[in-house]
C-alpha cells in the first residue's frame, strides 16, 4: 500500500519572517526580539533566517512597515477633518495590538514605502484642504503626540496592576484627605461609580484638537 505524502514544510519567505517576527513582539515585547529565537518559531536554524533578512535592523524595521500597514491612511479627495479622525481611531486600534510600536517608531530612523505613504498621505489630504505645507506638517505632529502620548499613558496605567479603574479610584479614595484633596477625593468617588470610558477620553481629546485645527483653516483662508 502507498504511503501518504507527507506534506513539505512552509517555504521560508521575507513576508513569513516578518509575520512571525510580529507575533513575537505582540507576545514577548520587542527588546526580545532575537534571531536565534525568531528561527526556533520559524522551526529553522537562525543562519537560514539571513536569506531574507540582513539582520535585526531590517526586522525591525520590517515589522513597522507591517504595523504601519494596519492603518487606515486618507484616500484621495477624502474629507479631511474625518480622514484624520478615521486614522487617529486606526491608529489607537493598532498600537492596542501593537503595544511596543510607539516606542519603536520613535527610534527609527528609516521609513519604508507603507511608513512613507502613510505620511504623504496625510501630509497630502492636509495641504488639499487648505493648510500650508508648514500648517499641515504642524497639525500632523499634534494629532501624532496626541494619539502616541494617549497610548504612553495607557500602557504606563496598565504596566502598574490589572485592576480595573473602579478598583484604583477606590484604592487611591482610601487615602485622600478630604480637606487636603477635596476635588480629587470627589473625582475618584466619581471614577468608582461610573468606571473610567477611554474611548470617550480618546475622543474628547481629539475633537479639542480637530476642533483647534478647523479654526485655525478657517482663519487661513480668509487671510
Amino acid at each position: 500500500m502507498k504511503k501518504a505524502a507527507v506534506p513539505e514544510k512552509a517555504s521560508l519567505t521575507r513576508e513569513r519572517v516578518l509575520r512571525a517576527a510580529l507575533a513575537l513582539a505582540d507576545e514577548k515585547g520587542v527588546e526580545s526580539l532575537s534571531m536565534r529565537l525568531l528561527g526556533r518559531r520559524l522551526g529553522v536554524e537562525a543562519m537560514s533566517l539571513y536569506n531574507h533578512v540582513a539582520n535585526k535592523d531590517e526586522i525591525l524595521d520590517g515589522i513597522l512597515e507591517l504595523f504601519a500597514g494596519e492603518i487606515v491612511i486618507p484616500s484621495v479627495g477624502a474629507e479631511w477633518r474625518s480622514a484624520m479622525k478615521e486614522r487617529a481611531v486606526s491608529a489607537r486600534v493598532a498600537f492596542k495590538r501593537h503595544p511596543w510600536a510607539s516606542a519603536l517608531m520613535d527610534s527609527r530612523i528609516s521609513s519604508g514605502s507603507a511608513r512613507l505613504r502613510y505620511f504623504d498621505a496625510m501630509i497630502g489630504t492636509l495641504h488639499v484642504a487648505g493648510f500650508s505645507l508648514e500648517l499641515a506638517a504642524r497639525a500632523f505632529s499634534v494629532l501624532d503626540s496626541y494619539i502616541y502620548g494617549f497610548e504612553r499613558q495607557r500602557l504606563n496605567v496598565a504596566s502598574g496592576d490589572e485592576l480595573p479603574a473602579e478598583k484604583r479610584a477606590e484604592a487611591l479614595r482610601d487615602v485622600l484627605p478630604d480637606d487636603a484633596y477635596p476635588y480629587l477625593a470627589k473625582m475618584a468617588e466619581l471614577t468608582m461609580k461610573n468606571g473610567y470610558d477611554e474611548d470617550a477620553d480618546f475622543e474628547f481629546g481629539l475633537t479639542l484638537i480637530l476642533d483647534g485645527l478647523e479654526r485655525i483653516l478657517k482663519t487661513s483662508r480668509r487671510r
